[in-house]
């Protein structure tokens, strides 16, 4: 599984979970933990000026310890509407720039 963020700058982290490997709280902090990293590396001082985050309702993106880490990151969520049958509104314009990334 691939597990991807991005700005409208382009793509900040490409994570992927091994296979027979299951999502959870723990591997998505982890994987926030490297989202925050990477934002540091490739975005300099976007960290100071606020992160929203768009989440739909997946239980590691719900889950306690994931809003405690995110709430110690002073970072926003914008919820994604609950049993949403479209894709995310950006995911319109991410799959472009995901394919050139991907394929380069």
């Amino acid at each position: 599984m691939c597990t991807v963020f991005w700005d409208r700058k382009g793509v900040l982290l490409m994570d992927f979970l091994s296979r027979n490997e299951t999502i959870n709280s723990a591997a998505y902090c982890e994987t926030l933990n490297n989202l925050r990293r990477s934002i540091q590396n490739k975005r300099r001082g976007k960290l100071s000026k606020g992160i929203v985050l768009l989440h739909d309702n997946a239980r590691p993106h719900v889950a306690n310890r994931t809003k405690d880490l995110i709430t110690s990151f002073k970072w926003e969520t914008l919820d994604h509407p609950p049993y949403s049958p479209v894709l995310a509104p950006s995911d319109y314009h991410m799959f472009l720039h995901l394919k050139k990334h991907m394929g380069g």
